[in-house]
């Protein structure tokens, strides 16, 4: 009987160590892929005051304003680090942008213009498939910031925020491609079928949702 015991012990004991194995595996690979998706993207977050229907609007009036300079600004950007570096440094001028508007809109209300980690969940944009997690975003809180949000790709580009619409370019494309490596741009491509590479996309949400 104690032997019996034994064996049983031995062999749950392995299977809590074969599971924590796998377990760790699992979480090592989902993290080393998210973190280069993570460093690869800016996405950009806009807050809206309230719910009502002239703060929603504001708030794409803020969006196209921003996103339109913005643009202009990562032109030349080759990488997030870059990207960063210009949004950083032109914080001031970006604020000073929706300031304006919503000084010519004949509102009072605050705004906060500010780069670091913003949570966004799965996300569609045509070609791509961005999982959820923390993302490194320019953010523009409006108000109390306490309405419907507003977020997209500003680098590499993807949006178009006149239309509400998505769009990738060959820039964009290539700037990924450079970036990324196979595997990782198969795991976000839309035109990726195959059972192995939902499983890896589902593994990497998962563990970044825990």
């Amino acid at each position: 009987m104690k032997t019996r015991n034994t064996v049983l012990l031995v062999f749950l004991l392995l299977s809590i160590l074969f599971i924590f194995f796998v377990y760790s595996l699992a979480k090592s690979y989902s993290d080393y892929v998210f973190n280069n998706l993570s460093h690869s993207f800016v996405r950009f977050h806009v807050v809206a005051n309230s719910n009502s229907t002239e703060d929603q609007i504001i708030k794409y009036k803020v969006r196209d304003e921003i996103m339109n300079y913005a643009s202009s600004l990562l032109i030349n950007a080759n990488s997030q680090a870059e990207a960063l570096k210009i949004l950083s440094d032109h914080l001031d001028e970006l604020s000073a942008i929706a300031e304006s508007l919503i000084t010519s809109e004949n509102l009072n209300y605050s705004v906060r213009v500010s780069i670091g980690k913003s949570y966004f969940p799965t996300k569609d944009y045509n070609s791509f498939i961005l999982p959820e997690g923390n993302y490194d975003a320019l953010k523009v809180e409006l108000g109390d910031a306490q309405g419907q949000n507003w977020w997209c790709v500003m680098f590499p580009s993807i949006c178009i925020p006149q239309y509400d619409d998505i769009n990738i370019s060959d820039n964009s494309v290539s700037l990924l491609e450079n970036t990324l490596d196979t595997e990782e741009l198969s795991i976000i491509s839309k035109n990726s079928n195959s059972a192995n590479v939902k499983i890896k996309f589902k593994l990497i949400e998962l563990f970044e949702n825990i």
